[in-house]
This record gives C-alpha cells, structure tokens and sequence, in this order.
C-alpha cells in the first residue's frame, strides 16, 4: 500500500490512497482543473480513480468533489450528515454512497474504516485505510482527542496527522479574536503540542512513515511541527515528514 498528498492545508487538502488495483482520492479541495494537474504531477491517471471519500463539507475539503466526480463517472463516498451539509456545492452526483461513521466498508482492495472525530460539521469522520496487512490512519481537522480516536490510530504502519497550528502563535497571530476560539476549541483543529500527545499515547511500534499535515501558513511552521512530533518519536526533526499546501506530498510506500 502507498499514499501520497495533493496538497494540504487551508487553501485545499487531497490525498491519495493506492493498494492492488484500487486508487481513492481522500477529499478533493481543488478546482477540476487543479486536481487534474495535481494527479499528472503524482504520476496518476484520473482514469485509474476508483472513487472520492469525503470527510466533511468544508470548502477546502469538497470544493472540487462534484466537478471531478462526474468528469470521471467516478462515485463518492460520505455521511450523510455531510452530504445534506455539502449538498448545494457538491451539485448532482451521479454515483453517492453514504457510510455510516462507526461502520467499515470496503471500494475495491481498500478497507476503510471511518471514524467520527469532534469538528464544528455536521457528520465528519476521518479513516484508516488497509490492505489487509498495512494500516494507514489519516487524522485531520480535530479540535480534540478522543479515546476512540487514540484506540483507531494506534498500530497503524503509516500515519498522517494535523498539526494545525503553534498555540503561541496563533494567539499572538492576526485572527480575529472569535476565530482563534474558533480554531482552538473543541471543535476546531489540533495543535502542535495537541498533536504530539496523541501520538504519545498511542502505540507506535509499527509507525514507518509519520506525516504532519494541515499545516497553518499563518500560525505555524514546518519547523514547529516536526520538532513537536520527533520530541515524541525521540529521532531528528529532519526525519518527520510534512505535506505542504502547494507540492504536497510524493508517494511513501508503506512495507507490509
């Protein structure tokens, strides 16, 4: 199994998942004409997407999903709480399918099991996706940990996880006041130090790849991240791995 990122961040967020003969495209937050390029820079032809799995209905998450969809005749995948909220800009799609958030379901070689996660949407959930030997689980757009959060990320081989923001500098930052809170609470986004107890209270033993992704260019820097999350890992800030807003993320294969 493999992944690799579109792009990640507040601008628009893309990810793609491949195992055997099944390619997903986690969230599609770029135009049609964006997302395209982005999947030729990857090496992917859109003919090989299998389908799109959404997370929630925030624009830089959705807002090429309904575009890219029906070029490609391709179904999506959501809640349905996403998919009332999402409904006016996604447009007509013409293959939907709703999962329930506690429940797995599987499109093609890929598990997928979700999972719901506190965010100020209707119905989000974020997901570990497997083969059958790896596990990768993909935790964004959080504003706090649950203990089912901490149980579905642990043992996972491959990890990608929001570091959303520096605490210090999202409070000394330009944000209005209403929405730091916004971005802070319980339904907002994880910070550095957020991120970095979770992962400290998971087990790591299989972790091969961990990514930080979601990165404020406002209220963060990469340098941040990584150091929040090797201090947990106990290696050199060199060695965390970021996915940026505009190159991404080249594809990390994941041993079985």
């Amino acid at each position: 199994m493999r992944f690799a990122y579109l792009g990640s961040g507040s601008k628009g967020n893309g990810a793609l998942v491949h195992a055997g003969n099944t390619m997903l495209l986690l969230d599609c937050g770029f135009s049609a004409k964006e997302t395209l390029g982005r999947l030729d820079r990857a090496g992917v032809d859109a003919e090989d997407l299998e389908a799109i799995v959404v997370t929630h209905e925030h624009g830089d998450h959705i807002s090429g999903v309904g575009a890219v969809a029906r070029k490609l005749d391709i179904p999506v995948w959501l809640t349905a709480g996403t998919g009332r909220a999402a409904a006016s800009r996604l447009g007509k799609i013409p293959k939907i399918r709703y999962f329930d958030p506690h429940t797995d379901f599987v499109v093609g070689d890929i598990q997928v099991q979700p999972f719901p996660v506190p965010h100020d949407a209707l119905e989000p959930a974020q997901f570990v996706f497997s083969d059958g030997a790896s596990r990768l689980g993909i935790l964004t757009d959080v504003g706090s940990i649950t203990s089912h959060i901490e149980q579905v990320l642990s043992e996972c081989d491959a990890l990608a996880l929001e570091c959303n923001h520096d605490s210090k500098m999202l409070e000394r930052g330009p944000y209005p006041q209403a929405l730091k809170q916004r971005v802070a609470g319980r339904l907002g986004h994880l910070s550095n130090f957020a991120a970095a107890e979770l992962l400290e209270k998971i087990d790591r033993s299989r972790l091969q790849h961990l990514v930080a992704v979601h990165l404020s260019e406002t209220n963060n820097s990469p340098s941040l991240a990584q150091a929040a999350l090797a201090s947990v890992m106990g290696c050199g800030s060199d060695q965390i791995i970021v996915a940026g807003q505009e190159e991404g993320l080249e594809w990390c294969n994941i041993e079985a």
